[in-house]
């Protein structure tokens, strides 16, 4: 509580110092100036690149009419928003500006609506436009897992209409949709992605979203391998409201005597950062007091900076239930793999054995923070009532020990395994093909079990993304 004080009163101080001269827009403008001026003076404070961003310099106004005259060249929050992101194609790809906090607040508890399945979207085999979708998750209790949704299934239409990389999202963005399935086949050729089919099997399935909360702590069992308890962790996302069931997942895993662990990370794109330093924690155990990673801000608010520390405890939980590993296996993919995710991986590895298997991750090292158009800037009472708007913008970098960041490429795995769409495998089962890996390695029955031609030549279309995905939130 006291490092979100101290930064708040540093903003306080920082948004007082470089915008005194300029009007209070409040009662003498439209909405959209009133907006594009918190745009502005938000990003002015706290942006990450700051810096490199000529137009968010403290003397780039010196009127109130030169100002006033910049915020109506923008047509929209967006469009000031967008303008004033850095090298938003490669460096900064996940700032954030979103029309209606109200879904951001309760997508970051873990609640959205949703109709409760991830999917890939891959070429069809011989196609240039045409496309088909595999099911990846299916959440717990959720309309999908209700209507007997499976991981594995394949779909090739939407209300009847074939997919296609034109018509993908208006089909897939609807509220209420039937999924047309079909059946992959390779038609017996092990080395030939040409000669295969997807064709519709006359198989349907209605489903309409609802407001649903998702325990990000999917799956947590133990598995007997040739006597070795092998904890296996499915974990969706760093939800800090989740943090009791995270340490739950781990009191049974030592109860249980596990002394290898597979933390199964291929669909979380983040969260808390808070949180990530308590599943480190649970990991290990051994290094209690010491710094996991660090925050760097930008030069208006570099007294901020932080070294986050292994963690004894979790605040309104009690004590951190830890295993005390010297080694974890993490699985991962390259879409979805991200941020709170990659700095897990990045801030263990100086202190243990990290093996990944799976796929380069996203390359997220920066760290933001939910502001509104408020007094308090982090909290929404108070804010303007004329609008809905707030702004994630990266504020902070994230290091390890070392200082050393995640790569804007990813963290290459140990082992690369792509998810084939046609032979997905049920998760946690001891023959799904990355924990089968994980597996192969613990029993030294392997070095690399899986190698299809088809790995390298299935072409994977952009996935849709959740609203917060990708994204590592500071508290």
């Amino acid at each position: 509580m006291m490092k979100k004080l101290n930064l708040v009163l540093a903003l306080a101080l920082v948004l007082v110092t470089t915008t005194s001269c300029f009007e209070d827009f409040d009662d003498n403008a439209t909405p959209t100036i009133n907006i594009n001026d918190f745009v502005w003076k938000a990003m002015n404070a706290t942006y990450l690149y700051k810096s490199e961003i000529p137009d968010l310099a403290d003397t780039r106004f010196n009127t109130d009419e030169e100002y006033s005259e910049y915020l109506n060249s923008f047509s929209s929050p967006e469009a000031i928003f967008g303008s004033l992101l850095y090298l938003p194609q490669t460096v900064d790809k996940f700032s954030r500006i979103y029309d209606n906090y109200f879904d951001i607040l309760n997508a970051q508890e873990g609640t959205t609506l949703t109709k409760g399945f991830e999917f890939n979207l891959y070429l069809v085999p011989g196609s240039e436009t045409e496309i088909f979708g595999a099911v990846t998750l299916v959440l717990n209790n959720s309309v999908a897992d209700n209507a007997g949704l499976q991981r594995g299934m394949i779909f090739r239409a939407v209300d009847g209409e074939p997919l296609t990389l034109s018509n993908r999202v208006s089909l897939l963005s609807q509220n209420s949709y039937t999924l047309n399935f079909a059946d992959y086949d390779t038609n017996g050729t092990e080395d030939i992605i040409e000669d295969d089919t997807v064709i519709l099997n006359g198989v349907s399935l209605n489903l309409t979203g609802e407001v649903y909360t998702e325990n990000p702590v999917h799956i947590a069992e133990t598995i007997n391998v040739e006597g070795t308890q092998i904890g296996y962790l499915m974990y969706n996302s760093f939800n800090n409201n989740f943090d009791s069931q995270l340490n739950n997942a781990f009191a049974g895993f030592a109860a249980d005597n596990v002394s290898e662990l597979v933390v199964d990370l291929r669909y979380n794109g983040g969260g808390s950062v808070q949180t990530a330093v308590y599943l480190a924690s649970m990991i290990t155990g051994q290094f209690q007091g010491e710094i996991f990673s660090k925050l760097f801000y930008n030069d208006n608010l570099s007294e901020n900076d932080r070294d986050y520390l292994f963690a004894v405890s979790i605040e309104g939980t009690g004590i951190i239930n830890s295993l005390n590993l010297n080694k974890v296996y993490v699985l991962t993919t390259n879409a979805r793999t991200a941020s709170a995710s990659e700095l897990l991986i990045n801030s263990l590895r100086p202190y243990i054995d990290v093996v990944v298997i799976g796929e380069n991750t996203v390359g997220k090292t920066q760290a933001s923070i939910l502001m509104f158009d408020s007094p308090g800037l982090f909290t929404p009472e108070d804010a303007d009532p004329t609008h809905t708007y707030a702004l994630q913008p990266l504020v902070a970098n994230s290091v390890n020990v070392n200082e050393v960041a995640v790569p804007s490429d990813g963290l290459a795995p140990d082992f690369f395994l792509r998810e084939v769409s046609f032979k997905l495998g049920t998760l946690g089962d001891v023959n799904e093909p990355l924990l089968a890996q994980a597996i192969a390695d613990i029993t030294g029955a392997g070095i690399q079990l899986f190698d299809d031609y088809r790995l390298e030549n299935s072409v994977t279309i952009s996935p849709f993304l959740g609203p917060i995905e990708q994204s590592m939130f500071i508290e």
